[in-house]
């Protein structure tokens, strides 16, 4: 049998080091909280040093944000190769978008984008990181787009526009996705799996192998909870974004007292 090459061995290595430093500042940092964990903590855990961190990550935020991260670097990606075919901007972008999550095939994945979304929610610090990376990101967008197909026109704010309102149903999809979880569990959230984790003297990778909807059995807030898979996330941006011309449509009007304020 060939060994593998050097550098293909030292890029699986990477790899493995890159997950188990996210998966381990996860479970860390949704059991004891964000701030409750230091890099050092976290570097010690995994064993590595800070420099093979800085190397990856450039911050707790960076490491703590990685699964939302990933997918977005995946649509860039995929933005650089596909077909436009006479569609509108948006669908285009939702082809890539849906092509990028398709990527995400790691089983462990969803469970990550998860905590991440949860440990978002209670820290301020990841909210700022996550702005400075949509920006950033949505600037390498709008710089394929243009070098692709010229969208980039001085003073043309549509392409800037179907980008801002591809994210915004991407977040809209993922808030209904995640509440999937979140409306079982009820306050218990998933820092409760955590909390069942320690308490079972297991980490939330172990838990996540059984099934949220084990855990919550043990835990007592629920007698069954499945996990939102991957799919389920396709199907709420698909719906999320063929409701973006009915959005624009809204328009405002006086509301008798019996109906709503749009129409």
């Amino acid at each position: 049998m060939t060994a593998a090459p050097p550098s293909s061995l030292r890029e699986r290595k990477k790899r493995r080091t890159r997950q188990a430093l996210i998966d381990t500042a996860l479970e860390l940092f949704t059991r004891r909280g964000f701030g409750g964990v230091t890099l050092d903590e976290l570097c010690e855990e995994v064993e590595v040093s800070k420099r093979t961190f800085f190397r990856t990550f450039t911050s707790k935020e960076d490491v703590a944000m990685a699964p939302d991260q990933d997918l977005w670097r995946a649509f860039l990606e995929e933005l650089e190769t596909v077909d436009p075919g006479g569609r509108p901007l948006v669908e285009l972008g939702r082809d890539a978008l849906l092509a990028a999550l398709e990527r995400m095939d790691d089983e462990g994945w969803t469970r990550r984008l998860l905590l991440s979304r949860r440990l978002a929610e209670r820290t301020p610090s990841m909210g700022a990181h996550g702005l400075q990376f949509c920006e950033a990101t949505t600037q390498e967008a709008l710089e394929i787009l243009d070098r692709r197909f010229g969208l980039g026109a001085p003073g043309d704010l549509r392409p800037r526009l179907a980008v801002d309102m591809l994210i915004a149903a991407f977040r809209g999809a993922v808030a209904g996705w995640a509440a999937q979880v979140g409306g079982a569990v009820g306050e218990a959230g998933v820092a409760g799996v955590a909390d069942v984790a320690g308490v079972a003297g297991v980490g939330v990778a172990d838990v996540a192998g059984v099934g949220l909807a084990d855990v919550a059995g043990v835990a007592g807030v629920a007698d069954r909870v499945e996990p939102p898979s991957r799919q389920d996330l396709a199907v709420r941006l698909r719906a999320a974004v063929a409701a973006l011309p009915g959005s624009l449509a809204l328009t405002t009007g006086p509301a008798a007292d019996d109906e709503p304020a749009v129409s």
